[in-house]
């Protein structure tokens, strides 16, 4: 606030070898030093804000299944320690009161949207107070129960998971499940998702459950560790142990069931087709098919290099993570979707896997977006999305027949 610092967030680039980090630094404006700030804590920071009065950085970090708020001191006596805030939920866009006296913040968890909330700026893992909402004082009501999962790999890593059910699952009515892998791949399940709600499945008797393997966000740095470059071994792994573990619930339904993923979710959706016959069906959405070709037409080949290395002088990396490899293996029903104008995984990456798909004799069925990227967000577009997701689901989870959406 003085002008004379900046907080920042620092990225350090990963290699092979070595997964990215990053890090919350100081930056004198006068020298351009740069000091670490919490830097023993093990997350990564995210969104800094100054307190008004400088001596203090607020920011958000993904924790355990949620985005906790963060305090790190900055000068005096106290410098450098860190004080956790709040927990539980998902806070985002932290906004200091002018005067000191309040931090406020969008929370949202797993089963409510977005809220705005009032935190005390030095209290230690308080509960966020919401504030009223005059345009809408009741809100969306989930129709989903959501519920924290925990599983346990085979090299001991506990596997963290949210479960969103219907509230008449039991074991004389077991619920349909379809595991959600999130996309990044750094990044985890931690809060309200309005491109991927768990709640519409909810709605139409699914259970929903959501894995962070290795790779994810806000288990510390080992955990990321364990995932970085390869992505076809720890993070299958622990997608399939964590949907073991709440398959031994009563109230879910062990015989059908299938899995959804877009981006890395989507790879790895790709990834499971090919190794586990398991699922009834899989959904795949702007989804990695080939590595190798994939780095040459996606807006973002030259940071792959920090993880899978150069692929003009070893492209074995490329080949040997490429879901591509598998296809001889691959045996569920797909759907297979996509946007004409992404980018970040370019459309041809969805139009190799539907060939490779229907020259293998997989059933498999292609949902094209002309007008969208890598997100799906026209109105009509997001409506037709999910309506073509369920249809697919019913079909081949439930045995309906399979109805065409219309187009709207």
């Amino acid at each position: 606030p003085d002008g004379r610092s900046v907080a920042a967030l620092r990225i350090t680039r990963g290699s092979p070898e070595v997964a990215q980090q990053a890090g919350l630094v100081v930056i004198d404006l006068a020298t351009g030093a740069q000091r670490a700030l919490a830097a023993d804590l093990d997350r990564w920071p995210n969104e800094p804000v100054w307190a008004p009065d400088g001596s203090a950085i607020f920011f958000t970090a993904d924790d355990d299944g949620h985005v906790a708020v963060y305090r790190v001191e900055v000068g005096g006596a106290d410098d450098d320690r860190v004080s956790r805030l709040a927990f539980e939920g998902a806070c985002s866009d932290l906004c200091p009161s002018s005067d000191g006296t309040a931090l406020y913040a969008l929370r949202s968890t797993m089963a409510s949207p977005p809220r705005i909330v009032r935190l005390d700026p030095r209290a230690v893992d308080q509960v966020p107070v919401e504030l009223v909402n005059s345009i809408d004082e009741g809100g969306i009501v989930a129709p989903g129960i959501a519920e924290r999962l925990t599983a346990i790999a085979a090299d001991g890593t506990p596997i963290g998971s949210w479960l969103i059910r219907p509230a008449d699952a039991s074991a004389e009515k077991p619920a349909p499940l379809v595991a959600f892998v999130h996309g990044g791949p750094l990044g985890s399940w931690n809060s309200w998702h309005w491109r991927w709600n768990a709640h519409i499945l909810v709605a139409r008797g699914y259970a929903v459950v959501g894995p962070d393997p290795a790779i994810s966000l806000g288990y510390g740095q080992a955990m990321i560790q364990r995932g970085w470059v390869d992505w076809g071994a720890a993070p299958f792994t622990d997608v399939m142990t964590a949907i073991d573990a709440a398959l031994e619930r009563p109230d879910l339904d062990a015989s059908r069931t299938a899995l959804m993923g877009g981006s890395f979710g989507g790879y790895m959706a790709n990834w499971v087709a090919g190794h586990t016959d398991r699922f009834r069906a899989i959904v795949t959405h702007a989804s990695l098919w080939d590595l190798r070709g994939f780095h040459g037409t996606t807006d973002t080949g030259a940071e792959w290099e920090f993880e899978m290395g150069d692929p003009y002088r070893d492209p074995s990396r490329y080949i040997r993570e490429s879901p591509s490899e598998h296809i001889a293996e691959i045996r569920t029903p797909m759907l297979v979707i996509h946007g004409e104008q992404d980018f970040r995984v370019p459309v041809s990456e969805a139009l190799r896997l539907w060939t490779d798909l229907r020259r293998h004799g997989v059933a498999a069925k292609f949902l094209y977006f002309p007008d969208e990227n890598h997100w799906i967000l026209k109105p009509q577009n997001a409506r037709l999305w999910y309506a073509t997701v369920l249809a697919f689901l019913d079909e081949h989870v439930l045995g309906k027949a399979f109805e065409r959406p219309a187009l709207l």
